[in-house]
């Protein structure tokens, strides 16, 4: 079989924020340490956590639009090459297509239309478009309204059409179904697996690991601002050929497994522990742990525990 091209390779990647605290006093706060992430063409790849744990500011440090108080560090490679600054303002919106997880994210000044087909005004863009939000329920007359017109549902749909109407190579979906009806979000799903199916790499950022497992071909599950494992959606098929002791938390936690609740919380970016972030809340803590743990390569997937095996 031949090899998939990797089309996104994200390595050792760290997110800070310089904020004042005591006056004229500065202070780094780490909200991502050492991400790594890899996305081949033709790949969905899910990226799972729970809130706080740094999804939405990877697709942000991927597309170069990170607050200007934060600083980033570690490797970002776009089909092969450093991800510059430079090519991420030449890439977004085009190659690069990214849906956002806020509608506001949408020009409340202009209308649909003209921001989904960006200005085009011949008729091939306007059946593409209309023939796009058939697909979602939206009606023709959406294109001449503004966003402020729609319900936020709509506003959700629209911005999904964003990444259908061109022919990106990568696309960065973050958290793009909330609140939409069961129906439409697997619809949208398919959506998504259809770009991975015709080439596309897809990286879909979420924290619902049922529907991730319906589309994704790998999940990377983020904890602390940390990649803690990356399986296989096959490895989510029994608990036992899951990795991290967190990974195996969020299989037990869905509903065909029982619902089971894992006590404690997320620690805040200002109270991490030392060594491995999940570490207060894993019966399997030891004392090396609270050291700086790797990722190492662990049955075809890899895993930042120093228990795994």
């Amino acid at each position: 079989m031949e090899k998939k091209k990797v089309i996104l390779d994200i390595r050792n990647v760290s997110v800070s924020f310089e904020q004042y605290e005591r006056g004229f006093r500065k202070r780094k706060l780490p909200v991502i340490r050492s991400l790594d992430v890899t996305v081949h063409e033709g790949e969905m790849v899910a990226v799972v956590g729970s809130s706080g744990s740094g999804k939405s500011l990877l697709a942000h440090g991927i597309l170069g639009i990170l607050p200007y108080n934060a600083s980033m560090s570690g490797e970002m490679l776009y089909d092969g090459a450093p991800l510059t600054k430079e090519r991420q303002k030449a890439l977004r919106g085009s190659e690069i297509a990214l849906v956002p997880q806020s509608v506001a994210f949408l020009d409340p000044l202009m209308k649909i239309g003209p921001q989904i087909r960006k200005g085009k005004k011949d008729r091939a863009s306007r059946e593409r478009l209309n023939d796009i939000f058939r697909g979602y329920h939206l009606k023709e007359e959406v294109q001449e309204q503004y966003p402020f017109e729609l319900s936020g549902g709509m506003n959700r749909r629209v911005l999904v059409s964003t990444a259908l109407m061109g022919s990106p190579r990568l696309v960065i979906a973050d958290e793009p179904t909330p609140g939409l009806h069961m129906d439409m979000v697997r619809r949208v799903m398919g959506h998504f697996r259809e770009l991975a199916d015709r080439g596309a790499g897809v990286l879909l950022i979420t924290h619902d690991l049922e529907q991730a497992l319906q589309v994704a071909d790998r999940v990377v599950v983020f904890y602390s601002g940390m990649t803690v494992e990356d399986a296989s959606v096959q490895d989510f098929q029994r608990e036992e050929t899951l990795r991290h002791p967190y990974t195996r938390a969020l299989w037990r936690a869905m509903p065909e497994n029982g619902l089971q609740f894992l006590p404690g919380t997320q620690p805040y970016v200002k109270d991490l522990p030392e060594g491995c972030p999940f570490g207060p809340r894993c019966e399997a803590c030891t004392e090396e742990c609270r050291r700086e743990i790797p990722v190492r390569e662990l049955r075809g997937g890899s895993v930042r525990c120093v228990h795994a095996t």
